[in-house]
C-alpha cells in the first residue's frame, strides 16, 4: 500500500518534529479547511478524543505499531511513522472499517515512570456535525415562530372575528314560513382548530430534532470513546 505524503505546516524535516505537540502533528491529520478550527482550544473538545494505554512490560513501540498496523491498512486510510508517532488520514473511508467514524489522528508512544504509554488523539468530523445540528435545529425553531408572529392576525381583525363569534345566525322570513331548520353554529373546537391553524407555523419538530441531535452527540463522544479505546487494548494485547 502506497504511503500518502501530506502538506507540512513548517518547513522544518519531519523528524525535526518529535518533540512538537500532539496538537500540531494533528495538523497534518486533517483537511487544510479544518485547521482554523483544530487550532483552537475552545472548540477542539467537541470533535477531538484523547487517550491512552499503557503498553505490557516488555512491549516496544515497534511491537506496538505493529499490532496496530492493521487498523491503518483499510481502504481509504493513508498512514506515516517516525520513531513513536504515527499519523494517519481517512478518506471515503468504508463502513465496515472499524475506525470509520474518524477522519484522522495520531498515536504517539512515550516513556512514563511505570513503563510505555500510548497516547492518542482523533479527529471526527461525524461527532462535529453531530454537535452543529442542535444549533442549526433551534434557529430553525426561532425562524418558526418570528414567521409566525409576523403572519398573525392584526388587532383589528382580532376583534371583528370575536364580534362574528357572539352574532346568532338567523334564517331569513321566508326560509322561517317554509319551516326551515335554524343554521347550527360551528363547533368551538373546529373554530379554534381553523384559526390556530391559519398563518401559524409550529416550532415543535424543530426542537425534536435539536434534542434528538443533542442526544445522539451525547452518546456518540461517550460510546466512540469507548470503543476506539477497547479496540486499541485488544489489538495491543493480541486478543
Amino acid at each position: 500500500m502506497a504511503i500518502e505524503t501530506f502538506p507540512s505546516p513548517t518547513d522544518k524535516p519531519f523528524a525535526g518534529r518529535q518533540q512538537q505537540s500532539d496538537t500540531a502533528l494533528l495538523y497534518d491529520a486533517v483537511p487544510a479547511a479544518e485547521r482554523n478550527v483544530l487550532n483552537s482550544r475552545f472548540f477542539s473538545w467537541i470533535w477531538h478524543i484523547k487517550g491512552s494505554l499503557a503498553l505490557a512490560p516488555g512491549q516496544s513501540s515497534d511491537e506496538a505499531f505493529a499490532r496496530l498496523d492493521p487498523l491503518f491498512r483499510e481502504s481509504g486510510t493513508s498512514h506515516r511513522r517516525t520513531d513513536d508517532t504515527l499519523i494517519f488520514r481517512k478518506k471515503d473511508q468504508a463502513a465496515q472499517d472499524k475506525m470509520s467514524v474518524f477522519d484522522g489522528g495520531v498515536l504517539r508512544i512515550e516513556k512514563s515512570p511505570s513503563g510505555l504509554v500510548l497516547r492518542y488523539q482523533l479527529t471526527s468530523r461525524a461527532l462535529l456535525l453531530c454537535f452543529l445540528a442542535p444549533l442549526l435545529f433551534l434557529a430553525f425553531a426561532q425562524l418558526t415562530i418570528a414567521v409566525s408572529k409576523l403572519e398573525g392576525p392584526s388587532a383589528e381583525e382580532a376583534d371583528v372575528s370575536e364580534k362574528n363569534k357572539d352574532v346568532e345566525l338567523q334564517l331569513h322570513p321566508i326560509d322561517k314560513a317554509l319551516g326551515a331548520p335554524a343554521p347550527e353554529k360551528p363547533k368551538k373546537d373546529d373554530a379554534e382548530t381553523s384559526e390556530s391553524g391559519a398563518g401559524k407555523h409550529s416550532p415543535t419538530p424543530a426542537y425534536v430534532f435539536a434534542g434528538l441531535f443533542a442526544l445522539l452527540y451525547v452518546v456518540g463522544r461517550v460510546l466512540e470513546a469507548r470503543l476506539v479505546r477497547t479496540l486499541f487494548r485488544r489489538r495491543l494485547s493480541g486478543s
